[in-house]
């Protein structure tokens, strides 16, 4: 049996289990959670309007295209260390775009195909290594129309020969480029794969001639710079469901998760500098330098150095860290679209990148991914602050609240259907959730 056909097999065959759905669940209140605030208008966003002057047909492609974009908008969506991206962002707008034109799917289907979906970014993931992102590629976009392909077989209930048409058709589409982070094109990448992934599986069920081999293996030997892994796509499927483990990462911050743990550090240094009985001002007036180490590689997505917007600054530790120093916090709208917020940038450019020679590349193993944020004070003292990953990933993000705050502009009735149909108990719960959902 061939790679593509074995996966074929377990898209097709795979039956999730109770904790996989639980997990689904609390994926899509996520989402629902960081969509929300774009499709009502609630932060400044020219993008979605102009998106939908372009792609306003009403069919199920658009949809998909538009929903993927308003979920990764506000670069607050959930994240797979595996998959090395945002799959929700790109698996449920096909899902639902999908479920809106025909609403007959049970819950369980839809969690089902949600599931598979992450399971097959997770392993895309691992089975394109880590020289995919770091040739360039934006793996949301690339690896992510595959895996949300992969959700439409199940969805869609198509026969494992349809299902290995559809991942070689979506596997000559994918594409997107880092280079585009920074710009409103970086979370279109969600909605582009999306699309496509939708186009793909209209095309398969249509009966379009695709080979049903061949197309995955080549895919990864062009993307991996000779270093595919790809008996990562097969081993332990399903055991457990990456859903469950590694999971979903759920973000505290509206801003890159290559800045987290850099924003985790200076909160600490600034709640260590209160507790003394000093104020924060005092703390602001007496740094004369910042500096950020963290593992060779270790900023390749937090790449932005001088932001010139909101949009930019979410990719910048230099922004990140003054933000965070000032405010102790990462507020939405200091990192939503239109200008910088004066106040931080002074501080900003007292940052300065350290990375440090001593640690393993970041390529090598980005769980180790640390920062540590220096704080050099005019009496020359040096205040020093460690935090790794899986230190941010042990403090879990209340998903609940998340939600409840995207809301909060809502009236009271829409709050409580809203949330009851989140809960995703039932399928008339599915039915009402995917029609709010309508971009």
């Amino acid at each position: 049996m061939t790679c593509t056909s074995a996966l074929a097999e377990r898209i097709v065959k795979s039956q999730p289990d109770a904790l996989a759905r639980e997990k689904a669940r609390q994926g899509i209140r996520d989402f629902l959670a960081v969509s929300w605030p774009v499709l009502r208008s609630q932060v400044p966003d020219s993008g979605l309007p102009a998106l939908r002057s372009v792609y306003g047909d009403g069919s199920v492609r658009s949809q998909a295209l538009l929903l993927g974009y308003a979920g990764h908008a506000l670069d607050y969506d959930d994240f797979h260390a595996d998959f090395r991206g945002h799959p929700s962002v790109v698996i449920l707008p096909a899902l639902f775009a999908w479920h809106q034109s025909q609403p007959t799917a049970d819950v369980e289907q839809f969690l089902d195909a949600y599931i598979i979906g992450v399971e097959m970014a997770g392993r895309l993931g691992l089975a394109a290594s880590q020289q995919h992102y770091a040739l360039g590629y934006h793996n949301t976009a690339t690896l992510g129309t595959v895996a949300a392909a992969a959700a439409l077989a199940r969805f869609l209930s198509l026969d494992e020969s349809k299902t290995a048409v559809l991942l070689g058709i979506a596997c000559t589409q994918a594409s997107g480029l880092r280079a585009q982070f920074g710009s409103a094109v970086k979370p279109l990448h969600a909605g582009f794969a999306a699309e496509r992934a939708v186009s793909a599986a209209q095309l398969a069920l249509a009966g379009f001639d695709g080979k049903p081999e061949g197309v995955f293996e080549a895919f990864l030997t062009a993307s991996s710079n000779g270093q595919a892994q790809p008996d990562n796509l097969l081993k332990d499927w399903g055991s457990p469901w990456r859903i469950s483990a590694p999971g979903l990462e759920f973000k505290p911050f509206p801003t890159c998760a290559g800045t987290h743990s850099a924003a985790e550090a200076a909160r600490t240094l600034r709640q260590q500098w209160l507790a003394t009985g000093q104020s924060v001002e005092s703390l602001l007036h007496e740094i004369v330098d910042i500096t950020v180490a963290f593992p060779p590689g270790g900023d390749i997505a937090a790449s932005v150095r001088e932001p010139v917007n909101g949009i930019e600054a979410r990719f910048s530790l230099e922004y990140v860290i003054a933000a965070m120093l000032i405010y102790n916090d990462l507020r939405l709208e200091d990192f939503a679209e239109g200008d910088l917020n004066r106040e931080v940038l002074p501080l900003a450019a007292r940052v300065h990148r350290t990375p440090d020679e001593n640690a393993p590349p970041d390529t090598v193993n980005p769980a180790l991914r640390f920062h540590e944020v220096t704080l050099s004070l005019k009496n020359g003292q040096k205040l020093r602050q460690r935090r790794t990953r899986q230190q941010s990933l042990a403090d879990a993000v209340d998903v609940s609240a998340k939600l409840h705050a995207a809301l909060k502009q809502e009236t009271e009735q829409r709050q409580q259907q809203l949330w009851q149909s989140s809960k995703l108990l039932t399928t008339a719960d599915l039915l009402t959730l995917s029609q709010h959902l309508v971009p």
